[in-house]
């Protein structure tokens, strides 16, 4: 059992499970009826998702000095208590069942999913090797 980190709208791996999207944003120009049969996501979780101030910040950043000060807002983000409290329950069942996060962007080193691999992993998450 194991938490996929993935990017939305890609293929789904073997027995990734439930796939949850943990962006601000349902994907553009897709019909609600076909976010899990196109495999965006079969529930949308915007609760984990940066807020829109700093979504436009990650965007932007053109250095890594910039895109440091993104991680650093999106940690005290998902520090307060409801996305905590999601992230230590997300931590527990993936010792229990197969699921999946995700959000859009093409590179996972300058996403929010990266972040929040390491907030699950530092919760004892177990996570699925790539």
């Amino acid at each position: 059992m194991a938490i996929r980190i993935v990017r939305l709208g890609t293929p789904r791996a073997a027995g990734e499970g439930l796939r949850i999207g943990t962006v601000r944003r349902p994907p553009r120009g897709v019909p609600k009826a076909r976010f899990a049969s196109d495999d965006w996501y079969d529930v949308w979780y915007p609760n984990l998702a940066p807020s829109a101030e700093n979504v436009q910040s990650a965007l932007a950043a053109q250095s890594d000095k910039e895109w440091a000060a993104f991680v650093r807002r999106y940690k005290a983000e998902m520090a307060a208590p409801d996305a905590a409290h999601t992230l230590d329950l997300l931590a527990a069942l993936s010792q229990h069942a197969n699921f999946a996060v995700g959000c859009y962007c093409e590179n996972e080193a300058r996403c929010h999913r990266s972040v929040l691999r390491e907030l699950l992993a530092s919760r004892g998450a177990n996570i699925a090797p790539d």
